[in-house]
């Protein structure tokens, strides 16, 4: 079966500014002044948590619109009100999503406001304080997991370690990895990187693409720490 980008489009390869080139796998968003400004409301230290909220949520269903472009289809004819014929498309095959506790749990309800019905497995992912390196501690997927499409939902993209961390775990469950499209709202070059490095089958779609890391591996501008300013 071809890769979800495979299936839909063929993909350039696309410059993040700064001259970062993204990997093959990874896609951004148009950078639009639209996308630009939102992205400074929610990056702004005095914006208010419903304020973030609100716009995150903008940005999340433009993410989540995105990945879905990268579903595969079928020619798909049907009769319009008119009387006419309409050759159009249809999705091939079942999605669900998968979130990674617990900002990923910011992201469901734009996949659901784009996918009536979705099912949503989520998987708890922190870091060893002994070890340094992050740890699985919970994980509930949908049991046919392994025949669906998989939307793998965290807002940031630091490192990589938990989402990488989140790929194995979907492996182990029978998932194949040109099955999943992990979606994000900013990803730094570095954790795109590993991401490609571990995984070059899996697609990544980004909403933007940060400096870099800093030395406490902390997204340069980042936003900060996405859970807690949206849950807390």
């Amino acid at each position: 079966m071809p890769s979800a980008g495979e299936a839909t489009k063929s993909v350039a390869p696309a410059t993040a500014g700064q001259g970062i080139v993204l990997p093959p796998n990874a896609t951004r968003l148009a950078q639009t002044a639209q996308l630009n400004a939102l992205l400074t409301i929610i990056r702004s230290s005095a914006t208010s948590r419903s304020d973030f909220i609100f716009y995150a949520d903008r940005i999340i269903r433009m993410v989540v619109e995105e990945g879905l472009n990268y579903l595969p289809t079928l020619e798909k004819t049907v009769q319009t009100s008119t009387g006419g014929a309409y050759d159009g498309l249809k999705f091939e095959g079942r999605i669900c999503g998968v979130s990674i506790l617990r900002a990923g749990e910011a992201m469901e309800s734009g996949l659901r406001e784009c996918c009536r019905s979705v099912r949503i497995g989520k998987i708890l992912i922190q870091r060893d304080e002994e070890t340094a390196k992050p740890k699985l501690f919970y994980a509930k997927l949908p049991q046919d997991v392994a025949k669906r499409w998989v939307l793998l939902l965290d807002p940031m993209l630091a490192t990589g370690g938990s989402v990488l961390q989140a790929i194995e775990v979907l492996i182990s469950h029978g998932v194949e990895a040109s099955r999943i499209l992990f979606l994000n709202l900013v990803a730094s070059p570095e954790g795109l990187a590993n991401v490609y490095a571990r995984y070059p089958e899996v697609r990544v779609i980004s909403a933007w693409v940060d400096e870099g890391l800093d030395e406490r591996n902390y997204i340069v501008p980042g936003l900060g720490d996405f859970g807690d300013r949206y849950f807390c």
